[in-house]
């Protein structure tokens, strides 16, 4: 009975030191899954200095982020940079003049079926306006609070890289054989955990972003072709929506094909259309086939992933949350077949 209690109050107090450190840590949670997901993305190139160059741990681990601050960071900025640009020229005129335009067909064309939408077609020129507007905005806020995250969080990209120093130099030390053993699971399924976290990082990154990059880079080009507004804006969006399997890159190219043959643009709209097309038969045919090479992962643990790890973590929540809903779904098995079998 005495051990009963005191193995209860072990785990209060062990509930109440996570709750407090989660608490404290919060703000900062996606720099810790930055620092985990650059170390599985540079490990290699770490491994490579350290093992093959015969370079010190401390200086591969300072070289490695060095590197990753020129391919990751810095890039990163720069586009989002480039999409706020495109941002500031695409203005709420050119949106309603499209919509203008699509009404204005839409009526000419149920007039010769005799049918007559006058007294909507202002209520269906505002709401579509409001949406438009709605998406517009929303877009806006959300790439400039990525580029404010960026130039204002410093101390969560002190405290990333910090952490991805300390996991570069430290893969061997106590601290890390420690952690091992506070895995509330045996030796086995602590290692498939680890090996889960790089294969959601891998299939996420190199499948999904392989394949984002093809179809947004596509789309840019058509674009540029046909003297698109926003050309880059749209390329960089299509790129990001290409992660979401199913609904993807279809939610730009389809109404921007479809307001082009609106507005009697025949030429550019049906380069659109095939063009979208062309980079879904890629989607479907690419996708799998790198996925396969990388590490499988389901289409729709990827979208609910991303549907749920966005709104929290930002860009970033593309590749966490997918890897949280992978982590429960092998916790839960991993609780059942060691502890319930």
């Amino acid at each position: 009975m005495e051990r009963n209690v005191k193995m209860a109050l072990a785990l209060l107090i062990i509930i109440v030191l996570t709750a407090v450190i989660v608490y404290a840590t919060l703000p900062y949670l996606s720099y810790f899954f930055g620092a985990f997901i650059l170390y599985t993305i540079f490990r290699p190139i770490y491994r490579f200095f350290v093992n093959r160059a015969r370079l010190q741990k401390q200086f591969a681990a300072m070289l490695v982020i060095i590197i990753s601050i020129f391919l990751v960071l810095i890039p990163f900025y720069f586009l989002l940079s480039l999409i706020v640009g495109e941002i500031q020229q695409i203005n709420q005129e050119y949106i309603l003049a499209s919509i203008q335009s699509w009404s204005q067909l839409l009526t000419n064309y149920l007039s010769r079926l005799d049918i007559s939408i006058g007294p909507f077609q202002a209520k269906i020129q505002e709401k579509a306006m409001d949406v438009a507007s709605q998406g517009f905005n929303y877009t806006s806020s959300f790439v400039l609070g990525s580029i404010q995250n960026l130039s204002q969080q410093s101390i969560g990209l002190f405290i990333m890289y910090f952490l991805l120093y300390y996991l570069f130099t430290g893969e061997d030390s106590d601290f890390t054989h420690k952690i091992y053993l506070a895995i509330p699971f045996n030796r086995e399924n602590t290692a498939t955990l680890v090996k889960e976290f790089g294969r959601v990082v891998r299939t996420t990154l190199i499948a999904s972003g392989a394949v984002a990059l093809i179809q947004g880079a596509i789309l840019t080009v058509t674009f540029l072709i046909f003297n698109i507004r926003g050309a880059f804006l749209w390329g960089a969006i299509a790129t990001i929506f290409s992660f979401l399997p199913v609904v993807g890159a279809p939610i730009i190219w389809v109404p921007a094909a479809v307001i082009l043959l609106v507005q009697e643009n025949y030429i550019a709209g049906i380069a659109i259309l095939a063009a979208g097309v062309f980079i879904s038969v890629i989607d479907n045919f690419l996708r799998p086939v790198i996925q396969e090479r990388v590490g499988e992962l389901h289409p729709l643990l990827s979208l609910l992933g991303i549907i749920i790890g966005v709104p929290l973590f930002g860009l970033i929540g593309i590749v966490i949350g997918p890897l949280l809903l992978s982590y429960f779904i092998l916790t839960v098995e991993m609780f059942s077949r060691e502890y319930l079998s």
